[in-house]
Order: C-alpha cells, then structure tokens, then sequence
C-alpha cells in the first residue's frame, strides 16, 4: 500500500467524521428547538439591523 492510498482511506475516515458530525449537529439542533424558532425570521431581521453599508438597503 502506498502513501496515496493511505490519504484516500485518511480523506475516506475524514469525511465519515464530518457527515457523522453533520448528522448528530441536526438531530441535536432538531430535539433542542422548536420547528416555530428554527423558521422564524429573526435572523432576517438581525442581518437588516446590522447592514454598514446603506447602498445595500437601496439608499442612494
């Protein structure tokens, strides 16, 4: 077995820890809020509070 071999099997085992990762992130977020927060629009509202630039916000 040769060095590029043992990176694919290393990038293999990284990826498996990110989407397991990934999965335990959303069934934890999931159990922890209800479905009203997680689609509410405060974060919209958050973001158009913090805009710095006014040409954004379609002032001239």
């Amino acid at each position: 077995m040769n060095a590029f071999q043992w990176l694919e099997y290393l990038a293999w085992a990284v990826s498996i820890l990110i989407g397991a990762w990934l999965l335990y992130d959303l069934v934890k977020t999931n159990t922890s809020y209800s479905e009203d927060v997680l689609m509410s629009s405060r974060e919209g509202e958050i973001e158009d509070d913090l805009v710095i630039d006014p040409t954004h916000r379609g002032a001239k």
